[in-house]
C-alpha cells in the first residue's frame, strides 16, 4: 500500500481545510475512514508516525482503543501483526485478525517493561486520565527509542463545559497551560517531543454534539530516550 504523508505528529488541527485534506488522503489511500470526520486527522498522523519509526515486526499498543478506532485496523492493512488495543470497557478478550482487544487500564497496564515499540492514545486523556500516571506507565512499557503518539481535545484558553459529564467524568478540553504541564510531566519520565509544537489555535474545527461544545484537536508525539 502507498504510505501516508501526514507529518503533523506535533500539531494543532487549525482548520476545516486541514480536516478535509486528511479525509481526502485517507480516501486516496483506500483506508476505511473514521466515521467522526476530524478523527481522520489525528488517526492519519498516528499511522504516519508509527510507519516512520517502526517496521512490520513492531509491537504496537492502542491505549484506550475502541472497536471503531482506526489506528490498529489501518496498521493491519500495512502488514503489522503484533497489534493490541486495551480499554477498561472491554470485558472479554477479542481477536480480529492480528489485533487483540483486551481489558486494560492505560495507567496500570500490567505489561512488562519495554514491551512496545509504539503506543497510540487518541482522544482519551480528556476523559479523566491522571497525567502523571499515564506518562509514567507509557514510558515504562515503551522500548528505548519507542514513540508515544497522543491526541486530545484542545483549545488555547479554558472552555466552560457547564458541568457536563461524559464516561462518568466531567467533560474537559485541555488548554495551552495544561499541555505545557503535560510536556513537563512526560519529560520527567524520559519522554521528549519529537518536534516543535506550536500551541496557537485558529478554528474550532470539532463539534461534540452530545456535550454541545466546540474546540479542536491536538496531537503530540514523544520518544523514549
Amino acid at each position: 500500500m502507498r504510505r501516508p504523508r501526514a507529518p503533523w505528529h506535533n500539531a494543532v488541527l487549525q482548520s476545516r481545510q486541514e480536516r478535509d485534506r486528511a479525509i481526502a488522503q485517507v480516501t486516496r489511500l483506500g483506508l476505511p475512514p473514521a466515521s467522526d470526520a476530524p478523527k481522520n486527522w489525528d488517526s492519519l498522523a498516528a499511522l504516519d508516525c508509527v510507519l516512520a519509526h517502526t517496521d512490520k515486526r513492531a509491537r504496537v499498543l492502542d491505549a484506550g482503543a475502541e472497536l471503531y478506532s482506526r489506528t490498529l485496523p489501518w496498521l493491519r492493512l500495512y502488514g503489522y501483526k503484533r497489534l493490541t488495543g486495551i480499554n477498561l470497557a472491554f470485558k472479554k478478550r477479542k481477536r480480529v485478525g492480528p489485533i487483540t482487544y483486551a481489558h486494560g487500564d492505560l495507567t496500570r497496564s500490567g505489561y512488562d517493561a519495554g514491551t512496545f515499540d509504539a503506543i497510540t492514545c487518541l482522544s482519551v486523556l480528556e476523559h479523566g486520565v491522571d497525567l502523571a500516571a499515564y506518562f509514567r506507565e507509557m514510558a515504562r512499557i515503551l522500548k528505548p527509542g519507542g514513540v508515544l503518539i497522543t491526541s486530545t481535545d484542545y483549545w488555547e484558553t479554558p472552555i466552560d463545559a457547564k458541568g457536563r459529564q461524559a464516561y462518568g467524568v466531567p467533560v474537559h478540553v485541555f488548554t495551552r497551560r495544561e499541555i505545557r504541564k503535560a510536556i513537563k510531566i512526560a519529560g520527567r519520565n524520559g519522554l521528549v517531543l519529537t518536534g516543535r509544537l506550536d500551541l496557537a489555535c485558529d478554528e474550532k474545527v470539532v463539534h461534540w454534539q452530545e456535550a454541545d461544545l466546540d474546540f479542536t484537536f491536538l496531537v503530540f508525539t514523544f520518544k523514549k530516550v
